[in-house]
């Protein structure tokens, strides 16, 4: 009776599936699929017209697509604001950490907490996969299980005191050991085979899961993939983003045959900008670094990862799973790369202690299709450029106080000579600048726009 109660009201609510589900007493599975350098233009999805990505596209048709997704334009700034929900002035690392050059230099996630490690105490199974650039494990070798993850599949940079390879005669550290049984293999198909390993094991102990798995495509160097060899076909960034696609498939698929579906909250993102990496030269063998324009149903992206522009910043966002999520539903909120922290504690009923400041808000929501709270503003950064704060239609950075206009992306001009609205979109997010701060109390909530007196 206690159940069927709390299923009517949720239900009157307005909660829907998602409270029957709570109501069941069920705590929902989490897979995130991070992608790495891969901007929102490459999906057709996102009106993309350069590269073929059906499962993606598939996905969002049965999902929740959201249109406005933002994280800093290079993977350390942005990575480490997913795992705290801090901004980059807050967190502190603005520059790529120099784990390929074996540093001793971590990021110290004792002293900023991550929802993983919230997640584990609440009883669940944390793993995580491929690019852990957070740290050099063979200086730190405790470093993944500090931030909250039991189990690992990791690609291990550095061994023996050489530096290794991620695609093809990978270097992967699982759970502390290097494997030494994949050698003739494509490192993101062993990656796609643990995240599967993972979900089955946890299906069959009746825990929930949580599993952040850091996709290795499709960052360069550009390599030929297992369908470029099949075809003997010249490897390009396209086919990389094909099989990568291809692969977020095979997750899904696996989802579904496992039963999952129901209970599972599958989140694709990516973590900044596509990188300008175009071809590899087939006489030289050597990666070659061009511009190269990309080309969408709005216009061109020029530009990419290292730029505090759109183009390096905006990322595709789509979560699919339980019959909550809206099939096909696009969200046009802006949401920062902070706010899946809560968002992920909120899908899993997790608390988060008081005494955490952290900067995200939860777009749960949204998720399940219902009116959130949107942000005003996103906040990015990277080392040698700043910060900046976009509100969806102008850019100002902190350094300068350069202004861009965003009005009709992708194009995104510097602002026009100064006038009363220039002067005030500046003083605007200037006031905004002033409270985001290394230390101090948590920025301003991010309101939407009415009440920051924006037009």
């Amino acid at each position: 009776m206690y159940r069927i109660a709390l299923w009517i009201i949720a239900l009157f609510c307005g909660h829907g599936a998602f409270a029957l589900q709570l109501a069941a007493g069920e705590k929902p599975s989490i897979l995130m699929i991070y992608a790495d350098d891969i901007g929102y233009e490459a999906l057709n999805c996102y009106g993309g017209l350069d590269f073929k990505t059906p499962r993606l596209d598939q996905m969002a048709a049965a999902g929740m697509r959201f249109s406005r997704a933002y994280a800093s334009p290079v993977c350390t700034p942005s990575r480490v604001s997913l795992h705290t929900g801090l901004y980059t002035t807050r967190h502190g690392h603005l520059g790529v950490l120099p784990v390929h050059h074996g540093t001793r230099q971590k990021v110290d996630f004792q002293k900023m907490p991550t929802f993983a490690q919230l997640l584990r105490s609440g009883g669940y199974t944390t793993s995580v996969t491929g690019k852990w650039q957070l740290a050099t494990l063979q200086v730190w070798p405790d470093h993944i299980r500090d931030a909250g993850f039991d189990s690992w599949c990791i690609w291990q940079i550095w061994r023996d005191g050489n530096k290794t390879l991620r695609h093809w005669y990978p270097t992967l550290n699982e759970d502390g050991r290097v494997r030494e049984d994949i050698a003739d293999r494509f490192g993101p198909d062993v990656l796609a085979d643990y995240v599967i390993e993972q979900m089955t094991e946890a299906k069959a102990a009746g825990k929930p899961f949580f599993i952040l798995h850091n996709e290795l495509l499709p960052h360069d160097p550009i390599i030929e993939t297992p369908d470029d060899r099949a075809l003997g076909r010249q490897a390009q960034l396209g086919n990389m983003i094909h099989y990568m696609d291809k692969l977020v498939g095979r997750l899904l698929d696996a989802v579904e045959t496992l039963g999952i579906r129901d209970n599972t909250y599958v989140v694709f993102m990516g973590d900044n900008g596509t990188h300008d990496v175009d071809f590899k030269n087939p006489k030289s063998g050597q990666p070659h670094e061009l511009k190269h324009t990309r080309h969408t149903i709005a216009g061109n992206v020029n530009g990419g990862k290292f730029q505090l522009n759109d183009a390096g910043t905006h990322v595709p966002l789509i979560v699919w799973g339980p019959k909550s999520v809206p099939r096909g539903a696009v969200c046009d909120d802006l949401v920062d790369v902070v706010d899946l922290f809560p968002t992920f504690c909120e899908l899993t009923e997790t608390a988060i202690p008081a005494s955490l400041s952290i900067d995200g808000r939860s777009i749960v929501p949204q998720i399940h299709g219902r009116v959130g709270t949107p942000r005003a503003w996103v906040h990015h950064g990277i080392a040698g450029k700043g910060e900046n704060l976009f509100d969806g239609s102008w850019r100002l950075f902190r350094k300068d106080s350069k202004l861009l206009d965003a009005r009709n992306l992708p194009a995104e001009p510097p602002a026009g000579k100064a006038s009363e609205q220039i002067d005030a979109v500046k003083n605007r997010l200037g006031l905004i600048f002033e409270k985001i701060t290394p230390t101090g109390p948590r920025p301003p909530e991010p309101f939407p726009a009415k009440v920051l007196g924006r037009e």
